[in-house]
């Protein structure tokens, strides 16, 4: 999808030098999956331990024999 946005400079430039982008656009959807990547994670992480239903490391070892 096209879009028609002002970027800073700067911070355009940053984004090509920190992604090893060939291209400005490559860069910027890098960027823009990083950035979503991270935030899924940390959506994951607040639900980290609360799922009572899951087995211990010894619990599933003892259940392995």
């Amino acid at each position: 999808m096209k879009v028609t946005t002002d970027i800073p400079q700067k911070e355009l430039d940053d984004i090509v030098r920190f992604t090893q982008a060939r291209t400005r656009q490559e860069a910027v959807v890098r960027a823009i999956v990083d950035f979503n990547q991270r935030r899924r994670m940390a959506e994951l992480v607040k639900h980290a331990g609360t799922c009572r239903d899951l087995l211990t490391p010894d619990e599933l070892r003892e259940q392995r024999r």
